[in-house]
């Protein structure tokens, strides 16, 4: 008598994968029931960064579906290859259980300074950990911007066009005047502890001036940062997504 195994076959693992990214992205933006799933991607191409990747996999894997059903699930008349199994279940992986960026991308020792500290010691504070985005805080606990390092240097070029000296500029103004003048609230955004690294990437992409997102335990901009991704972590979290 032959052994048996209750291995899932390619087709049920293709399926099964299948499925949960059709309900997880139907849920996840209330989108209707009755949508076909090539329009049900098209239509989350603009929310989704994971969606945006893979659109065009999973317009093919719809079909694909479509081929290997028939129209009815209880009878299977085709079996997809182990690379499609892998990929979609990849993208299952990505949708459904994405990684949260304060496991993997944050960094964890957020380095903040007060809006009362001179911009030569704030540049020193750059210049020594390496930092380029540091939030500044003020007397309220309450972040007011960031310093970043070039619009420092920016600001410190326009001042000196002027007719300022340097001097001045470093140890007369304070980090917290030079921020009033140039800062806005688009250049940070605040996030709680489930922020995911896809959702992280997506307020890049969403947002060309943004320097940081401060993670936070509830998302709340006077709370204590837990961690905190800047620009030049896009590369990162792109590899973390690729490799997950």
């Amino acid at each position: 008598m032959p052994l048996t195994s209750n291995k899932p076959t390619n087709a049920e693992r293709f399926l099964n994968a299948y499925n949960n990214i059709d309900y997880a992205i139907r849920v996840r933006y209330n989108l209707n029931r009755s949508m076909g799933f090539s329009e049900l991607v098209r239509k989350c191409v603009a929310f989704n960064y994971i969606v945006r990747k893979y659109e065009d996999e999973l317009i093919d894997y719809g079909r694909l579906r479509n081929a290997i059903v028939h129209g009815n699930e209880d009878y299977i008349i085709a079996e997809p290859h182990d690379d499609v199994v892998d990929k979609i279940e990849k993208i299952e992986r990505l949708l459904t259980s994405p990684p949260r960026a304060l496991d993997t991308v944050c960094r964890r020792d957020v380095l903040t300074t007060a809006d009362n500290k001179s911009i030569r010691e704030v540049i020193m504070l750059i210049a020594s950990s390496s930092y380029s985005n540091i939030p500044v805080f003020d007397s309220k606990n309450e972040i007011i911007g960031i310093a970043n390092g070039q619009k420092i240097l920016n600001e410190l070029g326009k001042y000196l066009f002027s007719g300022g000296s340097a001097d001045t500029f470093l140890d007369g103004v304070m980090i917290g005047d030079l921020l009033t003048s140039i800062e806005n609230s688009d250049y940070y955004a605040f996030a709680n502890i489930d922020l995911s690294v896809e959702e992280a990437l997506e307020q890049f992409h969403n947002n060309s001036r943004l320097l940081a997102v401060l993670v936070t335990k509830n998302g709340g901009s006077k709370e204590k940062p837990l961690g905190i991704i800047t620009g030049s972590d896009v590369i990162k979290m792109n590899n973390i997504l690729e490799n997950y």
